[in-house]
């Protein structure tokens, strides 16, 4: 008990020592920082060097930036840093329906390093501003026809500042006559729309493409399911994240999130609504007859109510055999005027009307059973059975619940390839966001998928490299938590004492047991011994308990003939031990040495 005591004081005084000594390097680096401040004009300079010098960590591996170079075929690839905008184009169109103060796309774009990069030379683009309508576009190299080859379109995102509440998709522009960059509003034909949005605590990870109706020529939006995986931290963790859509002419596709699969599906099967309308539908003019009969149980028809069955009885009756406690004050109120309440100074009585003072528990009634007009308690009636109502029994004329009948669906087609999508000859962002400072990186469309890796490794992959090059190990990054939180270290020191603790506990708690040589010393019986002695003592006393009874019931059993020969056998017994020391003495006396004859020669 002793040492667990002991262990237990330590652990407590380590986790105090360390909170004091937190404290104490906080102090004296207040008292340096005043102490600088005073002596500004004596060589502040010298003490940040020295400052610097002695506190600087060793410095992190360098990772060097180069732009990244497709490495195959590509239809568009843009990664800023030329620094300027060429090649894209800037909206100047007005959203329909909208107020003019707002509906105008001038919002701003500008091509700018990450606000905290680790590699200098790497450019995005930014949509610096917030609360206003942004639209940007640039030509594909090429359109872009839905043929024998697959889709990937790929780009980085990076919430700077966060999101609150506005999206960082992507448009595919669809290949039209009328195409107009611009003009790119919301209401610009798309092809496919890919990319994160957030709103609230809605986080949400979109694919749509608008598929067109072989029968009508309508477009209608496809949204894929959304993914079961949690999207949450990759808009709040404030890093830069690659975003993917592979979409395969079999009609499957994926979606990635820092080349880990968060979403899959099939264009036929995965999609809301599906592409492909039912072969039948209900008909819109089938009427349910009037005599269907959906109900399943009805009141039986031929129950009757029994003649004892008291319909108005009360479910609560007075207690009849209820008495009044004893020291029930009946002339006391339960509440009375507050005697130390006074009329406030302003108190005009033609205005606020006649002051009464507020009412207060009777003090009274605190020591009584109670106050007031005494009344017997409502109990419940045990005569109380409510409304009758005939028990519900099953309905012989049930039917089931009505449907309308089915009939072929006159609009109905099968579009067996819905990857053959309306080609596309633009990207662009057409964004409204509550926050600013959006980051967008390295995007890039092709076809093939070592190509679109090989991009994503000279350009998410180097800022990932210098993010986990610049960011501290393991050790580094508990140090830096308890710097801002001191109470970690008590948690730092029991994670690694606890161990420890328990280890010492459960291998020197065990009650020590005296060892056979300390038996043996001592000549005290050991445990075990005595145990066995006092058990084999008491069995033997039973034993002789038993036989003592046994011979007791025999001579009983004896006749007068057999006690008289046991007597005399007795007698002889005895002369014979009256014999037997006799002659024993005369064998020492002769056998002694000084009764002995001498030997002669």
């Amino acid at each position: 008990m002793e040492l667990k005591w002991l262990l237990c004081v330590t652990l407590l005084a380590l986790g105090i020592l360390a909170i004091q000594a937190h404290d104490t390097d906080e102090d004296n680096d207040a008292d340096d920082v005043v102490d600088i401040e005073d002596d500004l004009d004596d060589g502040i300079e010298d003490v940040e060097e020295s400052k610097s010098e002695t506190s600087s960590a060793p410095p992190a591996p360098k990772v060097t930036y180069r732009p990244p170079v497709p490495t195959g075929e590509v239809y568009f690839a843009e990664s800023f840093d030329k620094g300027t905008l060429d090649g894209w184009v800037l909206s100047r169109a007005k959203k329909d329906d909208t107020d003019d103060e707002i509906a105008k796309y001038d919002g701003k774009w500008e091509v700018q390093d990450m606000k905290e990069t680790k590699l200098p030379g790497d450019k995005g683009l930014v949509m610096v501003t917030r609360a206003k309508h942004h639209a940007i576009s640039s030509k594909l190299s090429k359109p872009f026809v839905f043929d024998t080859k697959p889709l990937i379109i790929q780009y980085e995102v990076n919430f700077q500042n966060g999101i609150e509440c506005g999206g960082a998709y992507v448009k595919l522009l669809s290949k039209t006559p009328e195409l107009n960059l611009d003009q790119f509003h919301d209401k610009t034909p798309y092809t496919i729309m890919f990319g994160p949005d957030k709103c609230g605590e809605d986080y949400k990870l979109h694919f749509i493409f608008r598929h067109k109706n072989p029968k009508t020529g309508k477009y209608e939006e496809k949204h894929a399911k959304r993914p079961d995986a949690d999207l949450k931290t990759y808009f709040t963790d404030k890093k830069t994240h690659l975003y993917t859509l592979v979409l395969n002419p079999d009609n499957s596709f994926e979606i990635l999130v820092d080349q880990t699969v968060v979403n899959s599906g099939n264009l036929l099967n995965d999609m809301s609504p599906p592409v492909n309308p039912p072969r039948e539908i209900e008909d819109p003019n089938d009427q349910k007859p009037e005599d269907w009969d959906e109900r399943p149980k009805i009141p039986d028809p031929d129950a009757v109510k029994p003649d004892d069955w008291d319909e108005d009885a009360p479910a609560k009756i007075v207690d009849e055999n209820a008495v009044k406690p004893e020291g029930w004050l009946d002339d006391e109120p339960e509440y009375v005027a507050d005697p130390d309440a006074e009329k406030p100074e302003d108190w005009d009585e033609d205005m606020d009307g006649e002051w009464e003072a507020p009412q207060i528990a009777n003090p009274k009634c605190e020591t009584a059973p109670g106050c007031g007009t005494w009344q017997r308690p409502m109990i419940d009636n045990p005569n109380y059975k409510g409304k009758w109502k005939p028990p519900m029994i099953d309905n012989v004329n049930y039917q089931g619940i009505w449907k309308p009948r089915k009939i072929p669906n006159p609009d109905f087609f099968e579009d067996l390839e819905p990857f053959k999508m309306t080609p596309f000859s633009a990207v662009g962002l057409e964004l409204w966001s509550m926050t600013s400072d959006i980051f967008f990186d390295n995007f890039i469309i092709c076809t093939e998928r070592a190509v679109a890796d090989d991009w994503a490794s000279d350009g998410w992959g180097l800022k990932k490299a210098a993010d986990g090059a610049a960011e501290p190990g393991v050790v580094g990054q508990m140090m830096a938590a308890a710097e801002e939180r001191p109470w970690l270290w008590v948690v730092y020191i029991l994670t690694v004492a606890l161990p420890v603790f328990l280890v010492v506990l459960f291998c020197c708690s065990g009650k020590k047991q005296p060892s056979a040589a300390e038996y043996k010393k001592t000549d005290a019986p050991q445990p075990d011994v005595v145990d066995d002695e006092k058990e084999e003592e008491k069995d033997k006393g039973e034993k002789e308990e038993e036989e003592e009874e046994e011979d007791a019931n025999e001579e009983k059993l004896g006749s007068d003939a057999d006690l008289g020969s046991a007597s005399q056998e007795e007698e002889e017994e005895e002369e014979e031990e009256d014999r037997k020391p006799a002659s024993e003495e005369e064998e020492t006396v002769n056998r002694s040495p000084r009764n002995r004859k001498p030997r002669k020669d």
